[in-house]
């Protein structure tokens, strides 16, 4: 078919309209901006519902296009229709310091549109919805459904698609997660943990330094190897690329009270918690046997000195993979050929590939096949946050083919 063309200044205004809702995440604003989106969706004619979680504090909304059924096929010989998913969060981190334009305004210039959280994700989750008004405005009808997702707790490990998951409003053949990506074609990403380490070494005062067994010293010596660290029973070297481990947090002084006021005194705590990315295939049990591997290694370097390793108990976003192969990473390939007149980026791509993202729930929880490709990246969650305008348009007219050739 012709595909139909776009309305550029109505795309941009709708994408404006979303940054100028303040949605925080775990605040009313999620309530705002899930509202708004569900009256969009009911304008443009889609089954719209609105679904509460978290005891009715928090809530996602849906949308379906209803397909025709395949006895619509136009050729025996033609590709069974499949339904088609597509899923974003409409949560935004906070404001931080060092923004020059105003985070809700929606600005939009020659080049950019900016705003808090209009690449983290807001232009994803407006990519799809414009791409399914200009296919209905056009009079075009999927055979096999459309739905349209939008979430909010992605930024607490993704919540908000596990109440869909649990409440069954989330199914479909395919989905496409619209997270960041600089429209490239994401084929795998890390789980992710985050682990607490104490070292506890012997104190004595600086004059007596050498009978001690520095904490702060072990640290300094641990945690390079940490950050250089890859882990074991990765399946392939593509997988070997989701791996990577960080050091955020630091702190040594004396005591477990980690009292600074006796800086003489040779430290005897120090507390380091980091975060581990690794791929499909590859454990948490088998991550912190690497991370214990290494701790050990270094504290025999200090005599007397002892360590506690442990995993946080927190939400986190499992990994996600699919075959370069899928029909649907193919039919994705192949719109942005047919957008943008070259091959498409595509397979395990830093730095998205250490992200998480709903698609970890989608492929765990379901074993649904899907991808993640979305406008944004480059300026994501900075001060003066913004995505490229052609960027989230050429998003948008690729998500029209992929709807045409996977679900019509």
């Amino acid at each position: 078919m012709q595909l139909p063309g776009i309305d550029r200044e109505k795309c941009l205004a709708f994408l404006s309209s979303l940054v100028q809702i303040k949605s925080y995440s775990q605040t009313d604003g999620e309530l705002v901006v899930t509202n708004y989106i569900a009256q969009r969706m009911r304008e443009i004619g889609l089954e719209t519902e609105i679904v509460p979680f978290d005891n009715g504090k928090r809530q996602n909304a849906v949308g379906i296009w209803r397909g025709k059924g395949d006895q619509w096929k136009r050729h025996p010989s033609s590709r069974q229709a499949k339904s088609l998913l597509f899923n974003g969060h409409l949560d935004t981190n906070p404001v931080s310091g060092g923004w020059t334009i105003d985070p809700w305004e929606g600005k939009i210039d020659d080049d950019f549109i900016y705003g808090i959280g209009v690449s983290n994700m807001k232009s994803g989750c407006a990519a799809y919805f414009c791409a399914v008004e200009a296919l209905k405005a056009s009079g075009w009808r999927p055979r096999a459904d459309v739905t349209l997702t939008y979430v909010v707790g992605e930024l607490q490990g993704g919540v908000g698609t596990m109440a869909l998951i649990e409440r069954g409003k989330a199914k479909a053949d395919y989905f496409i997660n619209c997270e960041p990506s600089d429209i490239r074609a994401i084929t795998m990403h890390a789980e992710a943990l985050t682990f607490e380490i104490t070292l506890r070494g012997i104190t004595r005062h600086m004059s007596a330094r050498e009978e001690a067994a520095d904490a702060i010293m072990a640290a300094c010596r641990l945690i390079p190897r940490l950050n250089g660290m890859v882990f074991s029973g990765a399946k392939s070297n593509d997988h070997l690329k989701c791996n990577r481990c960080q050091v955020g947090v630091v702190h040594g002084a004396l005591g477990d009270e980690l009292a600074e006021w006796r800086p003489p005194q040779v430290a005897d705590v120090c507390k380091i918690a980091g975060s581990a990315r690794y791929a499909p295939g590859q454990t948490q049990k088998s991550v912190m046997r690497d991370l214990a591997a290494v701790i050990n290694e270094i504290v025999l370097g200090f005599p007397g000195m002892k360590y506690e390793l442990k995993q946080r108990s927190e939400p986190t976003m499992p990994s996600f993979e699919v075959s370069p192969a899928s029909p649907l990473v193919k039919s994705l390939n192949e719109a942005y050929q047919g957008v943008r007149g070259e091959p498409q980026p595509t397979g395990v791509i830093a730095p998205t590939c250490f992200y998480g993202s709903d698609a970890g729930h989608l492929y765990k929880s379901l074993g649904m096949e899907g991808i993640v490709c979305g406008p944004g990246g480059k300026y994501n969650t900075r001060p003066d946050e913004k995505v490229d305008i052609p960027d989230y348009l050429d998003c948008i007219r690729m998500f029209m083919r992929v709807i045409v050739d996977i679900c019509g």
